[in-house]
């Protein structure tokens, strides 16, 4: 049978729009579930900064955590913080469990034209979350994210500090675009533990943890570098210079300096 073209217009109009309801429905119906393993994805990989959390006695080398546990283990140990990033001040009317510091970055209403910088960043958010290891109601240390340039497009990881907010506890990449077995080692966690016991800052509290190209010193020898990456010189690069602007002052440095003195202070 044929049938005419308004026919099958309307025909054509009528699978859009049932087409379009159905999307509609199944977007709203797994929105939550989308959110929940948002955050989900947010707390395992704050939990997979190796050296903090293992000194936590979060979780043990090796172990594998089913959801339940990322959660109960997130919640039993790490307390999410949102700060103003420009002053570093607390920003109470952040929902955490909502904020998504990536898209805040993408979008100008809630971010800043970055100042010039060696990392590659061009936008900076105007809040920004950082995680609080907690010991009963003390903060054993500080998980902070990083992100900035590679070689191929943007990194992603964790920074965590130790107590004394100098040394650093651990470190973890996991999203970036670096070439398999060149830049992309920096999911190794061999080298990845070559972070741990180095020192953030100087006495001056100046970013000054490095990766060097080529082998580094012991921690005692060397405290301020990371050995290089065979192979991936820029991705050292770009590690050294993303890291140290996350922990300058145009990145967590206001936050941390009010941190200190905060507990100076009592």
């Amino acid at each position: 049978m044929q049938h005419s073209p308004a026919y099958t217009l309307r025909f054509a109009a009528t699978i859009s729009v049932v087409a379009s309801i159905i999307v509609a429905t199944l977007s709203v119906a797994l929105k939550d579930r989308q959110e929940r393993n948002r955050l989900l994805d947010v707390q395992r990989k704050v939990i997979d900064v190796s050296g903090l959390v293992r000194v936590a006695g979060l979780v043990r080398p090796g172990e594998r955590l089913s959801s339940d546990e990322v959660v109960d283990r997130f919640n039993d140990a790490i307390r999410p913080v949102a700060i103003d990033l420009s002053s570093g001040a607390y920003a109470p009317e952040i929902d955490v469990t909502a904020f998504d510091q990536r898209r805040a970055s993408h979008d100008p209403a809630t971010s800043t034209t970055a100042p010039d910088n060696k990392a590659g960043l061009t936008r900076l958010p105007d809040n920004a979350i950082v995680y609080h290891v907690m010991s009963g109601d003390d903060v054993s240390g500080l998980i902070l994210p990083i992100e900035g340039s590679g070689m191929w497009g943007t990194v992603y990881g964790f920074i965590a500090l130790s107590s004394d907010l100098r040394t650093i506890q651990g470190i973890t990449f996991y999203e970036h675009k670096e070439t398999p077995g060149l830049g992309g080692e920096i999911e190794n966690p061999g080298w990845r533990a070559l972070w741990e016991g180095r020192r953030a800052f100087d006495d001056d509290w100046i970013p000054q943890i490095r990766v060097i190209k080529g082998p580094a010193g012991s921690v005692d020898d060397a405290p301020f570098e990371v050995d290089g990456l065979a192979g991936a010189t820029i991705t050292g690069r770009g590690i050294t210079n993303l890291v140290q602007f996350w922990l300058g002052p145009q990145g967590f440095g206001p936050y941390l300096e009010r941190f200190r003195t905060e507990r100076a202070n009592g």
